[in-house]
Parts: C-alpha cells; sequence; structure tokens
C-alpha cells in the first residue's frame, strides 16, 4: 500500500489526501486526512444518495458511508469530525501534518486549499507509510493578506471569533457571505484558484447560521 494508492482511491470519490501524519493514535501508524476534491467535489455529492433523500446531515451520512467503505477496502479505521461529544482532534491532527497552518485570521490555512481547508474523514492505517516533504504556510509569503479586512463587520481576529457579530451580519441583506461562503475566506488567494463552488459554501453557511 501506498500513499499515491490511497490518492488514487480518493480520487474516485472526488475526496482528496490534504494531509498525513503518522502514529496519532494507538495502533495507527499512518493517519490520512481526507476533504474534498475541487473543483468537483459538489457535483458527485449531490448526485448521491444521502443529498437526494431528503433525511437530515446528508454530507455527513455521505462521507461516513464513503470513507467507512475506504476504510474496509484497506483494512483501515474511519475517524469523522463530526458524531460526537466526544469529537475527535482534527484541527491538532492538520496541524501536525504539517500542510494546515494558524492564518492571520485564526483559521487554519492550507497550503493548497487555502482558507477553505475543510475535512471530511480520516483513515487510520496499521501501515507505516512514506509520506512527502510538506511546504512551509502560504501565509508567509502572502504580502497583502486580504483576509485581515474582508470581513465585514471584523468577526476574525488572530485570537478571537466573534461569532454574534458574523451571525448578526448574515441577516443584512447586502452580506453575500450566505451564498458565496466567508468573505475573509474567500479573500485568501490560495482559496481563490482552489475551485470551490459557491453552492458547496452556501449549504455550510445555512448550516452555520
Amino acid at each position: 500500500m501506498t500513499l499515491q494508492a490511497i490518492e488514487n482511491m480518493a480520487r474516485s470519490q472526488f475526496l482528496w489526501v490534504n494531509g498525513a501524519l503518522h502514529q496519532a493514535l494507538e495502533g495507527v501508524q499512518t493517519l490520512i486526512l481526507l476533504g474534498p476534491s475541487e473543483p468537483g467535489f459538489w457535483g458527485h455529492f449531490t448526485a448521491s444518495k444521502e443529498y437526494r433523500d431528503g433525511q437530515a446531515n446528508p454530507l455527513d451520512r455521505w462521507s461516513e458511508r464513503v470513507i467507512s467503505e475506504m476504510a474496509n477496502a484497506l483494512d483501515a479505521q474511519a475517524f469523522f469530525p463530526f458524531g460526537g461529544p466526544p469529537y475527535q482532534p482534527f484541527t491538532q491532527w492538520a496541524q501536525k501534518s504539517g500542510r494546515a497552518h494558524i492564518s492571520p485570521v485564526g483559521l487554519l490555512v492550507h497550503d493548497q486549499a487555502g482558507l477553505w481547508l475543510s475535512y471530511r474523514g480520516a483513515l487510520g492505517l496499521k501501515q507505516r507509510l512514506d509520506l512527502p516533504i510538506t511546504p512551509p504556510s502560504p501565509c508567509l509569503s502572502c504580502e497583502k493578506q486580504p483576509c485581515l479586512t474582508a470581513c465585514p463587520v471584523g468577526a476574525l481576529k488572530p485570537d478571537i471569533y466573534h461569532v454574534a457579530a458574523c451571525k448578526a451580519d448574515l441577516e443584512n441583506q447586502k452580506n453575500d457571505c450566505m451564498s458565496k461562503g466567508c468573505a475573509a475566506r474567500r479573500a485568501c488567494p490560495i482559496s481563490q484558484i482552489h475551485g470551490r463552488a459557491e453552492a458547496q459554501s452556501a449549504f455550510h453557511m445555512e448550516a452555520f447560521k
């Protein structure tokens, strides 16, 4: 088993390996983090039975089914960022993978997904796979850091997230965060080339609201 083989398996479901680390859990030699592969993920998910059956939490149910099937095929364990409490420490895993970093607005930023970084689950393997060298945080070479000024109410700060102010502003008819996704996350230069569908962002914003 190689990391490339797992990436190929994930790609068939419009997922991608956006991080990996060693010995994150007892009995797990390699933990593979999985997120939506953009562009294309949203169209793939909305064609699924979970999205179309009208039941609650379609994306979580899709993720659980698909990633559990992958885990079974690989004789691995499946882990998810939902279903708690208790919750799995995906934020810590992300940072330990070397692919996710704290951004100027406090959110995690990824070297390829920018502030659109998200995780649908993880695979815990018994084998210790060779992992590639990880690149530095993209924020280190981002001179303008537009994420810091993009939020219309300044809800995102390096050390605090003003949730109440954020949610109140979502009621403003001039606010397009509900239809396009968080303005700060959109402003990230890496996010802008990641290809995330606006409909996917709207889906998540509705759940957040």
